[in-house]
C-alpha cells in the first residue's frame, strides 16, 4: 500500500477579476498558489495577485477550532443535501453559505479546493485529521467505492450524532463527581485561609489549650496559610501529570481504565457506554460493507476505554482466525451474555449489522437513565458533603467557646 502524502492547507489572499471585468478579493485553502490560481481560473476569475495570508502575532487568526459536534452537524446537513441530489461541491456552497461557524467555513472550503482539484471526497476528508478521523474517512471511501455514498453519508450522520450525545451523557456523569470534589475543596481553602485566622485570634486571648480538633484545624489552616503556592502547584502538576501519562503511556491508560470500570455507579455507566459505541460503530462499517476484520481497528479505536480497545483487538485476531464474532465476544469477558446472544441471532440470521443497531439503543438508553439517576443521587450527595466540610470546621471554631461557656 502506497502511503498517502498529506498536503498542508494554507490560507491564500487573491485579487482579480471576473468574466466582466470587475474587480473582486477575498480569501481561499489551498496547498500553493499555482494550483489556487488553477482553480480561480476555473470559476472564472482571472488571478491578478495571490499571496499568502500573514499569521497572526499570537499564533491565531481568529478561526473557531472545529469540535466533534460541528463535524456532526455538517455530516447531516452533507447527507440531506445529497439524498436531495444536490451535486457535492453545489452542497458545499450552500453549507457554507449558511454556516456562521468560521472554523467550518474555513474547513469546507478547503474541501471544496481540493474536490475541484481532482482528489475524491474521502481524500479530502483525510487530509484534515483533526476534524475527521480514520473510521469517518473510511466509511466515505466505502460509500464512494460501491456507488451509495448519498446512503452511507446518512448512516455516517446518525452515527455521529448518537456518539456525540453518548459522549455529553458520559461527560455528564464524569463532570458531576468533579464537580462537588472541586466545590468542596474551594469552599474549604476559603474558610481555612480568611474564616479560621479570625477565630485564632480570638483564641488566644483565652489564654487556655485549645480542644484537639480545634487545634488541628488551626494547625492546618497555618499549613495552608503558608504552603498554598505549594498546595496549588501540586494538585496542578498532578492533573498535568495525569493528562499527560493517560495520553501517552498505554499501561498507565489501561490502568486507570481499569480502575474506572470498577467503580461504583460511573463504573457501570462507563462500561455499558463503551459498548454502545462497540456495537453502534460495528454496526455502521458491517452496514457499509466493510468487512469483520477490517472493521475491527476502526472500532478498536472508537471505543473510548483501553481495556475495550485491548479487548477488541484479541477478538480482530481470533475473527480472523476463523472464530465467530460471538464466540470471540465472549472469551474476551468485557460483554454480557445478552450482548453476545443477540450478536449470535445477527450472525445466524443474517442481519447483524441491524441487530448490532440494536444493542447500541439498548445500552445507550441504559446509559441516560443511569446518568439522570446518578444526577439524582448526587443532590442530596453534595448536601451532605458540604455540610459535613462546612459543619465541621464551624464545630471546631465553636468548641473552645462552649468549653468556655461550661467552666463558667
Amino acid at each position: 500500500m502506497v502511503a498517502q502524502v498529506k498536503i498542508k492547507q494554507c490560507t491564500f489572499l487573491w485579487e482579480g477579476t471576473n468574466k466582466r471585468g470587475i474587480k473582486s478579493k477575498g480569501e481561499i485553502e489551498g496547498p500553493s498558489i499555482a494550483l489556487v490560481k488553477a482553480v480561480l481560473r476555473k470559476q472564472g476569475i482571472t488571478p491578478i495577485k495571490v499571496k499568502k495570508k500573514p499569521g497572526a502575532l499570537f499564533g491565531s487568526d481568529g478561526t473557531k477550532k472545529v469540535k466533534p459536534k460541528d463535524v456532526a452537524i455538517f455530516s447531516r446537513q452533507l447527507a440531506t443535501m445529497m439524498s436531495s441530489g444536490v451535486p457535492l461541491l453545489q452542497s458545499f456552497d450552500i453549507i457554507a453559505k449558511g454556516n456562521e461557524h468560521s472554523g467550518m467555513k474555513k474547513l469546507i472550503a478547503a474541501l471544496r479546493l481540493d474536490i475541484e482539484s481532482g482528489n475524491s471526497l474521502a481524500q479530502a476528508l483525510s487530509r484534515h485529521p483533526k476534524a475527521f478521523d480514520p473510521l469517518f474517512c473510511n466509511l466515505i471511501r466505502a460509500g464512494e467505492q460501491a456507488g451509495i455514498l448519498d446512503n452511507l453519508l446518512n448512516k455516517i450522520a446518525t452515527y455521529k450524532e448518537k456518539t456525540e450525545i453518548l459522549k455529553s451523557k458520559i461527560k455528564k456523569a464524569l463532570m458531576y463527581p468533579a464537580g462537588i470534589l472541586s466545590v468542596a475543596f474551594i469552599v474549604t481553602i476559603i474558610l481555612l485561609v480568611y474564616v479560621v485566622p479570625q477565630f485564632e485570634s480570638l483564641f488566644s486571648s483565652f489564654g487556655s489549650d485549645l480542644p484537639a480538633f480545634t487545634q488541628m484545624v488551626v494547625t492546618l489552616s497555618e499549613f495552608v496559610q503558608q504552603w498554598w503556592y505549594i498546595i496549588l502547584g501540586g494538585v496542578g502538576g498532578g492533573l498535568y501529570t495525569f493528562v499527560k501519562l493517560k495520553g501517552s503511556s498505554k499501561s498507565f491508560s489501561k490502568s486507570v481504565d481499569q480502575i474506572a470500570l470498577k467503580l461504583p455507579i460511573i463504573g457501570g455507566i462507563l462500561k455499558k457506554a463503551a459498548i454502545a459505541r462497540f456495537a453502534r460503530t460495528l454496526g455502521t462499517m458491517f452496514a457499509a460493507g466493510v468487512t469483520l476484520v477490517d472493521a475491527m481497528e476502526s472500532v478498536a479505536g472508537a471505543a473510548g476505554n483501553q481495556v475495550f480497545t485491548d479487548g477488541i483487538l484479541s477478538m480482530r485476531d481470533e475473527i480472523s482466525n476463523g472464530q465467530q464474532l460471538q464466540t470471540a465476544m465472549a472469551q474476551t469477558g468485557l460483554f454480557p451474555s445478552m450482548t453476545v446472544q443477540m450478536v449470535a441471532i445477527g450472525e445466524e440470521s443474517g442481519e447483524l449489522d441491524s441487530m448490532l443497531n440494536k444493542v447500541a439503543d439498548i445500552y445507550e438508553r441504559e446509559v441516560d437513565d443511569a446518568v439522570d439517576n446518578m444526577s439524582s443521587l448526587m443532590e442530596p450527595l453534595i448536601m451532605v458533603i458540604l455540610g459535613v466540610l462546612i459543619g465541621g470546621l464551624v464545630i471546631a471554631m465553636y468548641l473552645p467557646i462552649f468549653s468556655m461557656g461550661s467552666i463558667f
